[in-house]
Parts: structure tokens; sequence; C-alpha cells
């Protein structure tokens, strides 16, 4: 999940995928990404898996503009992070 958030991170930094570096970086990490996505649905649900892995991005993404790059949220995206984190635990508690 880590890989998503730096994807997301790199893919801010390239400036438009104008920038090398964090270009390539950011390819790569997607890459990791369905790498370890793909060992986890070995064991989950495909479903659960991507909705947990998406969800989890969202918000680490979302925590990251704010610490690293000085985002705030509006209150409608706290809220809506609030439920996609409900979201995440209710599939992996419920939906089993």
């Amino acid at each position: 999940m880590t890989c998503g958030i730096a994807s997301n991170n790199f893919a801010k930094i390239s400036d438009g995928y104008t920038k090398f570096v964090p270009s390539l970086l950011s390819a790569l990490s997607i890459v990791a990404c369905v790498f370890f996505l793909s060992k986890a649905m070995k064991i989950l649900p495909m479903g659960i898996a991507y909705a947990s892995y998406a969800g989890i991005v969202i918000i680490g993404t979302l925590l990251l503009g704010v610490l690293k790059f000085n985002q705030m949220p509006n209150i409608f995206s706290i809220f809506g992070c609030f439920f996609i984190l409900l979201g995440i635990v209710m599939v992996n508690t419920l939906g089993k």
C-alpha cells in the first residue's frame, strides 16, 4: 500500500511526467503495487483486496498531501475519507 502512496507522491513531483526521475519512480512503484496486490489476491478475494488497497491508498495520499504539500482537505473530503475508512473496516470484518 505504501507503493501506491509513493507512486502518487512521485506523480505529483514529476510535474506532469516532465521530470525523468520522479516519472520513472512513479512507474516503478505502480508496477510494485500491482505485483504486491497480486500476491495479496492469492489469499484474499479480489474485490476485498482491491477495495482495501484503493481505500487505504486514497487516505494515505490525502494525509501525504496534508503533511508534504500543505493541501488542506475541506469538510466534505474529511467526511468522505471517514466513510472510505468505515467501508474498509466493514468489507474486511463483515464482508467475509
